[in-house]
């Protein structure tokens, strides 16, 4: 007996929930060789909006989780994904045209980026902070904190793969306690919003991280240029207009990290560049 096949429809991932496009619209994803995969919801600078909101209202909650238990809770994704490695091979393999293998082999890279990541959340601290030598009888101690929400552009068509390329943009982020509005792979977003799906059943809190399908060239302007946006990850940017969107990032005062070769995907730079430095002054015990 022959059944009806109902195409998916990817619909955004906002404040925990998975909603349509405010807008209404939504466009077709296709295989690597063409043939028709599913509907994508197109992001409006409404749900951009939306999903900076929601990125706000969770900082408070994610920052001020111990260190620790943002570790446990980066791990549980890795678990997750992990868990799902059937469904990421299907959707990347067709989504990209490449071998089962070869998907295989990404989900695989990104469970043990989501893994690298988790450990530093209790260690980079101690990497990034100080005490510092003072002439007097103070403590004088730098603190790395988080600078709030972040947006972020996953790497765009063969310059990253769909799932591996919005893991190593998230992430990096998430680890100091910042909380990410993610934009996806446009031609290949299937993969993200199943992303989604993991962290919306696993214990990052909704809101944490927001990710937005659609057009990079239409939503990245508005996140670079809105006031409650604290910093940009350009890094999957290089194919718009980023020097653009740095100007705007800059009239409002934004964290920004450009997409230039060369910065490894694993990188206690990639953490730090979304951290800020707080000194705390001391006075010492008198004995």
């Amino acid at each position: 007996m022959s059944h009806l096949t109902i195409p998916k429809t990817y619909k955004l991932y906002i404040g925990g929930a998975f909603p349509r496009s405010e807008s209404g619209r939504s466009y077709e994803v296709v295989s690597g060789k063409g043939a028709f995969l599913a509907n994508a919801a197109k992001a409006s600078r409404k749900d951009a909006r939306d999903a900076v909101v929601a990125a706000r209202a969770a900082v408070s909650g994610w920052s001020g989780a111990t260190a620790y238990n943002r570790g446990q809770v980066l791990y549980r994704v890795a678990e997750l994904l992990d868990g799902r490695r059937a469904q990421f091979v299907d959707e990347i393999s067709s989504a990209e045209g490449v071998s089962a293998s070869a998907a295989g082999a990404q989900v695989d890279e990104a469970v043990d980026t989501w893994v690298w990541y988790a450990g530093w959340c209790d260690k980079f601290a101690q990497v990034a902070g100080a005490g510092n030598p003072v002439a007097g009888p103070y403590f004088n101690l730098s603190v790395p904190e988080p600078t709030g929400v972040v947006a972020t552009v996953a790497p765009q068509g063969a310059k990253g793969g769909s799932l591996l390329g919005i893991v190593r943009t998230i992430a990096p982020a998430l680890v100091a306690g910042n909380t990410v509005v993610a934009i996806a792979d446009e031609a290949r977003p299937l993969s993200a919003i199943s992303l989604g799906e993991v962290l919306a059943t696993s214990d990052v809190p909704g809101g944490v991280v927001n990710i937005l399908t659609g057009s990079p060239a239409e939503i990245a302007p508005w996140l670079a240029s809105h006031a409650d946006v604290n910093a940009l990850d350009l890094t999957g940017a290089g194919g718009l207009d980023w020097v653009e969107l740095e100007v705007s990032g800059a009239d409002t005062l934004k964290r920004i990290v450009r997409p230039e070769p060369g910065i490894p995907d694993r990188a206690l730079g990639r953490i730090l560049g979304f951290v800020e430095t707080k000194t705390v002054w001391h006075t010492k015990a008198l004995i």
